[in-house]
């Protein structure tokens, strides 16, 4: 399929500065494009173009004051989004804003609406917006499971220790188990993450995720590679686990909603794989337009950075297991 990513260093790209701004009560606020410019009618994120030799910031504060007549406060990297369209490219470098002070209106004629996060896909939006929906449904730690030994009631408790401290999305990961043996604690995962309101993938095929009632899957970077178009029922979320900038690319042209991005530092399990370190990933994640996690030797004193370099957030297996 021909790629919708175009070069971020393009000349000729329009950079945009885009507000996901979320309330207290996790509801974002949409602004609706007037019907007679470019993807008019759509729903998107609020912001505008960057002006000639303009920062980032300074473009994102004053597109927002101008288009919702607020001041933006807290606020973060959320994700960067290359998008290439049939007229033109645009990247789209989106901040997700926490707080801020005034009433948001649209103070140039526009519809503004206040949407809850798990109802984003309910409207219709731009392409180039789609991948900043996962970003903003997706938390920012992913919990890899290690092996769950024989003693699965203490990998079970574990897990829900893990689960109470605030942990969201869950691949469970049991290389050792045979396929009736993770069968039947997959059942249980997802049963207990589903009361605590997390997200479980399972290392399996698509039917057994359905079956069971997972949230999607996650494939291995072999999977990967042998994986062709997306084939999984609406709603399935499909992570991949990637090495490579390659790796990346054919992630984001299969369809998955986001991937992992390893070793970003040495790790004790792979001592011997060369580290990326942060520049290498941040410049692999600047032209891969989804959500990517931060993987390898990676704890959560590592969240800042992984952020400031483009991450979604971190992935990790020891690290988020015996927090």
């Amino acid at each position: 399929m021909p790629t919708t990513v175009p070069d971020p260093d393009d000349p000729d790209i329009i950079h945009v500065a885009v507000a996901a701004i979320v309330d207290e009560v996790q509801r974002v606020l949409l602004a609706r494009r007037p019907d007679h410019v470019h993807q008019g009618g759509l729903w998107e994120f609020p912001g505008g173009k960057c002006e000639a030799g303009e920062s980032i910031e300074a473009a994102l504060q004053r597109e927002i004051h101008e288009e919702l007549g607020i001041q933006i406060g807290d606020r973060r990297p959320l994700i960067r989004v290359p998008h290439r369209y049939t007229d033109r490219s645009v990247l789209l470098d989106v901040w997700r804003v926490d707080t801020f002070s005034g009433e948001p209106q649209g103070c140039e004629g526009q519809a503004v609406e206040w949407v809850a996060l798990d109802a984003l896909g309910e409207r219709a939006f731009p392409a180039a917006n789609l991948p900043i929906i996962r970003a903003l449904q997706l938390p920012d730690a992913c919990l890899i499971t290690p092996d769950p030994g024989e003693d699965q009631e203490a990998f079970l408790a574990q897990l829900q220790r893990r689960l109470d401290d605030g942990i969201r999305l869950v691949q469970l990961r049991a290389k050792g188990l045979d396929a009736a043996d993770y069968r039947s604690l997959a059942e249980r995962v997802i049963a207990q993450c589903r009361l605590s309101g997390a997200k479980v993938l399972l290392n399996a095929d698509a039917g057994l995720a359905v079956q069971l009632g997972a949230d999607g899957i996650q494939l291995s970077s072999q999977r990967l590679q042998q994986a062709g178009a997306r084939d999984l029922p609406a709603g399935l979320l499909l992570g991949a686990s990637c090495h490579t900038a390659e790796e990346l690319v054919h992630a984001h042209a299969i369809g998955a909603d986001f991937a992992l991005l390893s070793p970003v530092k040495p790790t004790t399990s792979h001592p011997d794989a060369p580290a990326l370190g942060w520049e290498a990933f941040e410049q692999q994640v600047a032209v891969c337009a989804m959500p990517v996690y931060a993987l390898g030797g990676m704890t959560p004193a590592d969240l800042d950075d992984a952020i400031a370099h483009g991450a979604q957030g971190i992935a990790a297996i020891r690290a988020l297991w015996k927090t």
